[in-house]
């Protein structure tokens, strides 16, 4: 067993960065981490080669994909298939997701695919 503090809790972007993903959990099956964008922000990742749900801790924003457009908030558990496009947009409130990746986040693809935050 393992308790893994501070997963889903809103942190703010360090000086500069528009978005913060912390994984606090690897193992080969599946990853666990933290992913936070302000209000007014933009979400700037791209599709993920691993099958992924988010759980808004915080925050109220829109999820879109292919699909259509969701409103969320606290209490929404969100599934995206591998490989699916998919974006959080219209953030009202500052956003907390804790994110489970299945199996582990980046263990389908080479280095930088699938990348939750690309700096600018």
């Amino acid at each position: 067993m393992q308790i893994i503090n501070g997963a889903g809790a809103w942190t703010r972007p360090i000086a500069g960065g528009a978005n913060d993903w912390v994984e606090q959990l690897k193992v080969p099956d599946l990853s666990v981490g933290t992913y936070c964008i302000p209000a007014g922000g933009v979400d700037t990742q791209s599709p993920h080669t691993e099958d992924e749900i988010y759980v808004v801790t915080a925050g109220r924003a829109r999820i879109t994909t292919p699909g259509g457009d969701e409103e969320v908030g606290p209490g929404a558990v969100i599934f995206v298939p591998a490989g699916e496009e998919h974006r959080f947009t219209d953030i009202t409130e500052d956003l907390a997701l804790l994110v489970v990746f299945g199996p582990a986040y980046g263990s389908r693809g080479a280095a930088g695919e699938g990348d939750h935050v690309r700096d600018a």
